[in-house]
């Protein structure tokens, strides 16, 4: 029995096996902690997904085309050839004016008369007519001469259904109409009752001659209009007249006054050429007249005692007739139609040129897409950048001129060997077209976003109102006749530049703390200041930003030479404290190393950050006049002392590495002999040699910089502005600097220990070790602490939006605003209308981030695994 008892040696191998085995409840804990944290992953995977997929879905209608949505044809009963047509914005009734005088009033959808007048024109015949934007009031010029105008327009009222009269007639499934009023039931159970306001005014002599060519436009007040018209009569003498209409607030009784002022003969216009149109100014400050020989002569009205033929310019070839014009909303914008069928697109720009009397020319800001055949007709949108453009083949086509595309190729299905009139109803959801012989067809349609295409968005535009091309981010104006601008480039070009200068000031910083609490400083030190910096990162970036607006850029502004000052000062001194340690004895280096050289290093750089603050007004008047803000805008002074500051760090590497080169191994054979007191004493001198030779250079740089004509001030140097990149840069470095920091030098720790104790064991330094082991191998671990801040900078909103100024220019002036996407959309979302062009444009920008920061993160990981390779290789 004995024999078979287990030995001491058996029975540990036993429970040695029994202690090795895994038990039940910890597999299963495994299997289990695997099963979420791989569902965890395949949900975060999913979220990013769904992210995308909805950012995709709200953006994507920016790109839809416009669609169709009905044709009506019909055929009214004019007798006359029309002359003008107007619609309301319901698309419910219509009126057409005739030559002699009818009137009629249509319900657009079917045809069916509704009303019917006659204006009397004393026998007098038309001869041209023109109307406002809005299309409600007319001008009509007649053959003997005289002027009248006309009231065409549609009036809207709410009729309870309680009120509805009876009689009604029903013209289609929707409408119903009774004595000229055309009823609408509405969402509420109401009915939009529609009817015509009709009127003509009385005759104006205004030459002796046919009239030709008119334009018409109202002013003024409600108590005081003024109406404003241009013509041209068969001796193409040019008239502009204004009239004044008093309205007595008690009676109602108009007095109406006219003057009229000849303008100076049209110099320039052919012998055989004859004037085509004239377009007049909403302001009265501009006259334009078109010709068949290819030219328009814009007339500068600012002094109606002295009116001048500013310009005559040729907008067409030779032998090119213009045949239609018009002003966009806002006026800002001509649209000149050819006999060839071009459309071009012209700006009144202030130029200083000599070749006109008001120093300003039309340019021909964009060319639209031609047409088959001549321009017959050039109607304008009431609210946004588009015109129709009708060509004698019957071809209607639909523009928007910012965006530069045609939305809809409409064509008549009709006679089109007649001329049409045509117009944009007011919400840009569909064209009228009215032949001369009464043939209406129109289109409904719907284009949600046509301000919008890619090259909008990515690309140059010519805006109205700048000289040239450029990227412009406006999505709101002070008035709706402006052009929306939502182009991303400078929004885009903000994030970078914010980034940039955030991360110029935080990599630095960040890596230079992770390094020297890595490796130089005692435990106990490390284990006091890696959380206090860790805690950094808690401060709400809201309350950051904050500071930074109503603290720190005033401080910057009004302290901006103690500011530029300190970027020298700061590394200076901790070179300073560094060379002090190096002076003292070895014993009481040994000794003391740990917290009191810690706070040694603190209190070398309080002392010249302090040093920088007494001298910041002395260096601001040595270096730039005594007024920096002045110096910026390139009134006083050369670029010669920015650009020394700039070269100095540049200059310092390039004397430190020529010494190296051809003095350091001999300066390592001095010093080696030394005590290390005297030792540190003369590696301190040759650092301020080093310094004063890096100075000389960086100077003599500069100079030569300065004498072949480069100045910096007008790139990256400009005029200074209090909120700007330079403050943003600042305290979005402090919001970083945690990030990198605590990343930076967990990576540096977890090198192992026995590399560094092998690179010691063979002479070197510790900071060598750091340098050429340490680093290196924690090298992919630094360089994702590195991007981690970089996308933190990158996304960073609250910052941005209350200290950076918000103008989304584009510019690396380092003390001029910006605006970066984030903030962009936390400013402008809220107030965007859901579904509108704006609310899908900011989530564009919002997707646009998104792919920014998938580049960076995957760029950023893919180079990770080449230095993790490397690493792995030591």
């Amino acid at each position: 029995m004995s024999d078979l008892a287990p030995t001491t040696s058996e029975r540990g191998m036993a429970a040695r096996k029994r202690r090795m085995t895994t038990r039940t409840s910890v597999k299963l804990g495994e299997n289990v902690a695997q099963g979420v944290i791989t569902v965890g992953g395949l949900m975060v995977i999913v979220a990013v997904l769904g992210i995308m997929v909805f950012l995709f879905r709200v953006v994507m209608p920016l790109m839809a085309g416009g669609e169709l949505q009905g044709n009506t044809r019909y055929q009214l009963d004019t007798q006359q050839d029309v002359i003008w047509i107007n619609g309301d914005e319901f698309q419910t009734l219509g009126i057409a004016v005739a030559a002699e005088g009818r009137v009629i009033t249509y319900h657009i959808p079917s045809g069916t008369e509704v009303a019917r007048e006659q204006f009397d024109f004393g026998g007098a015949g038309v001869t041209t007519v023109a109307g406002t934007l809005q299309r409600d009031r007319v001008a009509f010029g007649f053959d003997d001469g005289t002027v009248r105008f006309a009231t065409l327009g549609v009036e809207t009222e709410t009729t309870a259904r309680r009120a509805l009269p009876s009689g009604l007639t029903q013209i289609d499934a929707r409408d119903r109409m009774l004595d000229g009023r055309v009823f609408t039931e509405v969402g509420t159970g109401d009915f939009r009752t529609l009817f015509t306001n009709i009127d003509l005014g009385e005759a104006q002599q205004i030459s002796e001659q046919s009239i030709i060519a008119i334009d018409y436009r109202i002013g003024g007040t409600r108590e005081r209009p003024t109406i404003a018209f241009a013509t041209v009569d068969a001796d193409n003498q040019v008239r502009v007249s204004q009239s004044r209409v008093q309205i007595n607030m008690m009676t109602g009784q108009e007095t109406v006054s006219t003057t009229t002022t000849d303008l100076p003969p049209l110099v320039g216009l052919a012998a055989d050429a004859n004037v085509t149109d004239i377009l007049l100014s909403g302001t009265g400050d501009r006259a334009i007249v078109s010709s068949s020989d290819g030219f328009v002569f814009r007339y500068d009205l600012r002094d109606m005692n002295a009116p001048m033929l500013a310009e005559a310019r040729r907008v067409a070839d030779d032998g090119i007739a213009v045949t239609a014009m018009t002003f966009l909303s806002g006026e800002d914008t001509l649209i000149v139609g050819t006999e060839d069928g071009g459309l071009n697109a012209f700006f009144r720009l202030q130029t200083g040129t000599a070749d006109t009397t008001d120093g300003r020319e039309l340019i021909r800001a964009r060319t639209h897409r031609a047409m088959p055949a001549a321009i017959v007709d050039v109607s304008p949108a009431q609210r946004q950048k588009e015109f129709v453009a009708i060509d004698a083949e019957g071809n209607v086509w639909v523009h928007h001129s910012t965006s530069d595309q045609v939305l809809f190729e409409l064509a008549r299905s009709g006679d089109v060997n007649t001329d049409s009139s045509g117009m944009i109803f007011p919400r840009s959801n569909g064209v009228m077209l009215v032949s001369q012989g009464g043939e209406v067809e129109a289109w409904q349609y719907t284009q949600r976003h046509p301000e919008v295409t890619l090259g909008v968005l990515f690309s140059k535009v010519w805006y109205e109102g700048y000289m040239e091309p450029t990227f412009v981010w406006q999505s709101t104006a002070g008035t709706d006749l402006a052009e929306p601008k939502y182009s991303l480039v400078p929004l885009i070009f903000g994030t970078i530049k914010a980034a940039t200068y955030a991360m110029l000031f935080a990599v630095p910083i960040a890596l230079m703390a992770a390094i020297y609490t890595s490796e130089f400083v005692d435990r106990r030190v490390r284990g006091t200041v890696k959380p206090m910096m860790e805690m950094m990162e808690s401060l709400p970036t809201v309350v950051l930003g904050f500071i930074a607006a109503l603290v720190l850029a005033p401080l910057v502004e009004e302290w901006i030479g103690a500011v530029l000052l300190g970027f020298f000062a700061l590394p200076t001194g901790l070179m300073i404290g560094a060379f002090a340690w190096q002076a003292l004895p070895a014993s009481t280096a040994l000794k003391y190393d740990g917290f009191p050289k810690f706070v040694l290093m603190g209190v070398s750089i309080l002392v010249t950050a302090w040093v920088a603050a007494s001298l910041g007004a002395s260096f601001e008047r040595v270096l730039f006049y005594g007024d920096f803000k002045g110096w910026t805008t390139g009134r006083i002074g050369t670029g010669t002392p920015f650009m020394f500051l700039i070269l100095l760090p540049l200059s310092y590497l390039i004397v430190g590495w020529a010494f190296r080169k051809l003095y350091g191994h001999h300066w390592r054979e001095i010093i080696g002999g030394m005590d290390r007191s005297r030792a540190g004493m003369f590696d301190a001198g040759r650092w301020i040699a080093m310094l004063l030779g890096a100075m000389l250079l960086s100077y003599a740089f500069a100079s030569f910089l300065t004498l072949i004509g480069y100045d910096p001030r007008g790139s990256f140097i400009d005029s200074y502005q209090q909120r700007n990149a330079l403050v943003v840069g600042f305290i979005m470095a402090f919001a970083v600097i945690p990030n990198i920091y605590t990343l930076a030098e967990d990576a540096l720790n977890s090198v192992p220990g026995h590399l560094r104790a092998a690179s010691l064991a063979c002479g070197a330094t510790p900071w060598q070790t750091a340098r050429w082991v340490v680093l290196p191998t924690a090298a992919s671990g630094v360089f994702s602490a590195v991007m981690m801040g970089m996308g933190r900078a990158v996304g960073e909103t609250m910052i941005v939006v209350m200290a950076a100024g918000n103008t989304p220019i584009m510019e690396w002036n380092i003390f001029s605003g910006l605006r970066t996407l984030s903030a962009n959309i936390a400013i402008e979302l809220p107030e965007a209308v859901k579904d509108g062009t704006n609310y899908r444009v900011l989530f564009l920008a919002a997707l646009t981030l998104f792919i920014m920061t998938f580049i960076i993160n995957t760029g950023a990981e893919l180079i990770r695994q080449r230095f993790r390779k490397r690493a792995f290789n030591l």
